[in-house]
């Protein structure tokens, strides 16, 4: 498939901070900022606590729960999910909630969701209020069991409802029709964030006598790693939730769990940024849920001693080494698949929407391979996995411009019952099918991505920030770039285009290349690295001559000296 570099466009007119890098001020007017004041990230600037509807009567009824109840906290299996979970109990503890505590379903056993069966095994703990994190706004029978039991039901969600709402006692989401709460990007960490934080102001001012440290506000390391790892929109509100957890996690005052993750990831702390988090600390969390089972997780984040969340962090280090394992078999064999799918004939169009599926491969690592095959062929990505001997259960991954959540539910208004359940965000999906009408679900999908990308080349685009001139191509930029985060889905991390000459290229590893390269005629020459340049088990000629590169600057670290280097994304051809 052929790339084409699209380049942002940034607001010349737009005057920010005084001093501010230049590269950077471009950067942030082509992310839509435009007032220097759009650059305070301090709490100060969050959106009001109290104008997330569903709130006030969320308080009220946890109140009623707090003396003599028992509130049972249950959450996803993902790194949002167990971040929820962990700051929701922690919270409620601290709050003088003394029987809170938590369940997560087993993926393996009861699926997603409030599922009746996860709220009859919850029921043995005898709960008067279940508060779901992360999930419930879809679970219609989970939460009709409960209430039939007689436990009050507190949902708080991120992901888009259905047409109908559950019969719960309170709903807060952000994405209920008809909010007009400021932000639709909260993850389910930030909606369990905001209630809890209003819950802490609702006994400040109940008891005024009884002044209490800040608990709520202490737990934005938990926010940050649950919104950074949902990978939801860095909107304003977001960003800012994002920046402050990295300031606590910065100066040292994280919970125990995050700790021991970064040390295990070898992340520096000092200088940590929302990438770290992403790439470091969320696989190894999520490899719990992926795997094997998210109370592990929930326990390394809920852990006070230091070598308890030490021992935890070590499982879910193994996990996440097994999952990745697990994760290249099943890669190699969904990409062979994804070969097998093309058609000789050259004029013949290509799958608008791919599903794919085998027998062997694993419940908790599809979504990643959907993930990664979608970054290859850059267009909707659905992969399966069986869940029983009549049922699938598929992970979508989706492309700028395709809501998949969406695209589902128009397949299941033209094709009623085709779709067991389903659920997701824009980017991101999960579903379950019965196993024989996989078929007809792929060419529903197939033709549901057409409609959407009809006329669109969008998939085939990548954005940049443009070229930047040798000057600007340097470490004081490279380390401006890095603290003018934090960057993430719908706030990318800048990243620039330009026409180089490979001086000279080298193998690391067995799949990553290792170059120096020229801006013409610069003189000048640069170190550049292509990680997965060549896929795994495959031979390539190496880089060479006059390539364009789509490159974000690094600091790369060794040895106590910062030195430059250009992270390479995509290497292409020079248009002749």
């Amino acid at each position: 498939m052929r790339l084409t570099v699209v380049r942002r466009t940034c607001r010349a007119d737009v005057q920010l901070t005084a001093g501010l890098n230049p590269v950077l001020a471009r950067a942030y007017t082509a992310r839509g900022v435009r007032t220097a004041a759009d650059l305070d990230l301090s709490l100060a600037r969050l959106l009001p606590v109290g104008s997330l509807e569903g709130i006030p009567a969320a308080v009220e009824l946890l109140l009623k729960h707090r003396t003599g109840g028992r509130v049972l906290v249950i959450g996803d299996f993902d790194a949002d999910g167990a971040t929820s979970s962990a700051l929701m109990v922690r919270a409620l503890r601290s709050l003088g909630f003394s029987a809170a505590d938590f369940l997560v379903p087993n993926r393996f056993q009861f699926g997603y969701g409030l599922t009746p069966e996860i709220v009859a095994l919850a029921a043995q703990r005898s709960p008067t209020l279940i508060v779901t994190v992360d999930n419930g706004v879809s679970s219609h029978a989970g939460v009709a069991a409960a209430r039939t039991r007689g436990i009050d039901v507190l949902i708080t969600d991120h992901h888009l409802p259905g047409a109908a709402l559950p019969d719960a006692n309170v709903i807060v989401n952000p994405n209920l029709a008809g909010s007009r709460f400021g932000s639709r990007a909260l993850a389910g960490v930030g909606v369990a964030f905001y209630l809890m934080a209003a819950l802490e102001r609702r006994l400040a001012q109940d008891e005024p006598g009884g002044a209490r440290a800040p608990v709520v506000a202490q737990l934005l390391d938990l926010v940050a790693l649950g919104t950074v790892a949902d990978v939801v929109p860095l909107d304003a509100n977001n960003r800012i939730l994002v920046a402050q957890g990295l300031k606590r996690i910065r100066a040292g005052r994280c919970v125990a769990g995050i700790r021991a993750l970064l040390v295990i990831a070898a992340r520096g702390a000092a200088d940590l940024t929302a990438a770290d988090l992403a790439f470091g600390v969320a696989p190894r969390l999520n490899a719990a849920g992926r795997i094997d089972d998210m109370t592990i997780g929930i326990q390394c984040l809920l852990a006070d001693d230091t070598s308890v969340a030490q021992q935890l962090a070590v499982r879910l280090d193994e996990l996440n080494e097994e999952r990745r394992t697990i994760e290249a078999r099943m890669q190699q064999e969904a990409l062979a698949a994804v070969r097998r799918l093309a058609d000789p004939d050259p004029g013949a169009p290509q799958r608008s929407g791919v599903c794919l599926f085998d027998e062997s491969w694993h419940q908790g690592v599809v979504g990643l391979v959907a993930s990664r095959v979608k970054e290859r062929v850059r267009r909707p990505v659905i992969a399966f996995a069986a869940a029983d001997p009549a049922t699938l259960r598929g992970s979508a991954r989706s492309v700028a411009g395709v809501h998949i959540r969406d695209v589902l539910d128009s397949i299941a208004t033209r094709h009623p019952q085709l779709i067991g359940r389903f659920g997701g965000h824009a980017m991101a999906a999960g579903l379950t099918l019965e196993r024989a009408r996989l078929d007809e679900f792929a060419r529903a999908f197939d033709e549901e991505v057409a409609r959407w990308t009809a006329g669109r080349a969008g998939a085939e685009t990548i954005e940049t920030d443009g070229e930047l001139s040798v000057a600007e191509i340097a470490l004081d930029t490279a380390e401006a770039l890095r603290a003018g985060g934090p960057w993430g889905q719908a706030f990318p991390e800048p990243s620039f285009d330009g026409v180089f000459s490979v001086r000279s290229a080298r193998l690391i590893g067995e799949r990553h290349v290792k170059m120096w390269v020229e801006p013409l005629s610069s003189g000048r020459s640069f170190d550049a690295v292509v990680f997965n340049h060549f896929a795994e088990g495959a031979a390539g000629a190496m880089p060479e001559g006059l390539v364009q590169l789509v490159y974000r600057l690094d600091v790369n670290e060794y040895q106590g000296e910062r030195r430059l280097q250009l992270l390479v994304d995509h290497l292409l051809p020079v248009a002749r």
